[in-house]
């Protein structure tokens, strides 16, 4: 099913609308959304970051430094 619509004639919050329904699609088909690389660095960064500052693993990456 192909549709097309006029997005300068939606209104605001038509447009969020369709934004929130396309989303929920994507979300339900998540396995087939391809993911950048660069996106898994960024997100793998974060993910270290968090570690530290929540203490979870700052030993482990202490040791890591020093050995």
């Amino acid at each position: 099913m192909q549709t097309t619509v006029d997005l300068k004639r939606m209104s605001l919050s038509d447009k969020l609308c369709l934004m929130e329904a396309l989303r929920d699609e994507l979300c339900r088909r998540e396995e087939e959304v391809p993911v950048p690389e660069w996106h898994k660095l960024v997100l793998n960064e974060h993910e270290e970051r968090r570690l530290l500052v929540n203490g979870e693993g700052a030993k482990e990456k202490i040791r890591k430094r020093v050995s």
